[in-house]
């Protein structure tokens, strides 16, 4: 097997030699050359035609969101980008997801650190899971966005939710998710709960992304948050989320507790109580994304009575996820992304 050729992108050298680095310690991964700014790296695209680029955000000349719109449309080669942890670095990486980037890494908050090193497996899993996914062009998101009705938005009477629908997703679900909650209408009669593996930080600017091009409420969970119809919460970065049915309602529960299947927030945390608490009342969507996170707690959704629903490969980023609940016969049944709008309103509207 040919050996993974990178182009590692960073105004920062130092950023460039611990990259190169760290990539070069797996035998599968070549780093084909390097480049200090945009202009640079798009010279040596020409030439070089690596089969994964990693890119910074913030570089001089030409910045990390023009340089990927132009690998995007000339090239379509798969793209990591390599983020700093700021509110400005927050937005403009989830832009970059929009464009078309596969994933993304975070730096060390206090950046030239010791623990540079601590993103090293979690570079080298992204880089390997972008080579052997072709390249996509995200999923288009309603022609007539609802920007704007976040002035018109209904306001939802506060009754608890009867039932939920549970989602998790990773690798690509961002733009997955960025698809179908504005095809979810505001009188949607069910509580929406998501776990997204994403950093902290990142959960926060992603929520305030998606409420204000959707038509119900999306925001990041806080503890005690109540489910609401018509609501969607999605998981803080780092900390698991849970949902407990109480006398007068149902709330969100986090918790700092060790991470399962890697992960904090996990799927299966969200899914297994989900399950427990709502039953055959709720729903489960796994989406694409990396490893095996949620194929269990689906399984649990399933045999408690609910429908459990998995993406199929062809509409997947990465098919690792829902590959594993099908093989594990938790999901009921196996759709595209674009058919999930419809089968969620036949669901919970028949």
């Amino acid at each position: 097997m040919n050996k993974i050729r990178v182009l590692v992108v960073d105004d920062s050298a130092f950023m460039r030699k611990m990259i190169t680095k760290m990539l070069a310690s797996d035998i599968d991964i070549d780093v084909a050359g390097t480049a200090m700014d945009g202009l640079f790296a798009l010279n040596k695209i020409a030439d070089m035609r690596p089969d994964v680029i990693t890119l910074d955000i913030n570089m001089p000349r030409m910045g990390g969101i023009a340089t990927l719109r132009h690998i995007v449309t000339d090239y379509g080669i798969p793209t990591v980008i390599v983020s700093s942890v700021t509110k400005k670095d927050e937005e403009l990486t989830l832009e970059a997801l929009d464009i078309g980037a596969f994933d993304f890494v975070t730096k060390p908050q206090n950046g030239i650190s010791s623990n540079i090193g601590d993103i090293s497996e979690e570079l080298i899993a992204k880089i390997k899971a972008a080579c052997l996914n072709p390249f996509t062009r995200p999923p288009s998101g309603p022609r007539d966005r609802p920007a704007a009705r976040g002035l018109t938005r209904p306001v939802q009477l506060q009754h608890p939710a009867e039932r939920v629908l549970a989602i998790g997703a990773s690798t690509g679900g961002p733009n997955a998710l960025n698809y179908l909650l504005p095809r979810i209408s505001s009188g949607f009669p069910a509580g929406i709960l998501i776990v997204q593996h994403m950093p902290a930080g990142f959960t926060e600017t992603f929520a305030a992304r998606l409420n204000a091009i959707c038509g119900i409420e999306v925001k990041e969970a806080s503890e005690g948050d109540l489910v609401l119809p018509g609501r969607a919460l999605i998981a803080p970065g780092g900390r698991h989320m849970k949902v407990k049915r109480l006398p007068l309602g149902s709330v969100v529960l986090l918790s700092d507790a060790e991470a399962v299947n890697g992960h904090r927030p996990s799927v299966d945390a969200l899914f297994h109580s989900v399950a427990v608490e709502f039953g055959e009342k709720a729903t489960g969507l796994i989406l694409t994304g990396m490893g095996n996170d949620g194929a269990e707690g689906l399984a649990e959704i399933k045999a408690a009575g609910g429908m459990t629903v998995a993406q199929d490969e062809k509409s997947c980023v990465v098919f690792g996820m829902p590959k594993a609940a099908i093989e594990r016969g938790a999901a009921r049944d196996v759709m595209t992304l674009e058919r999930m709008d419809g089968f969620l309103s036949d669901h919970y509207f028949r």
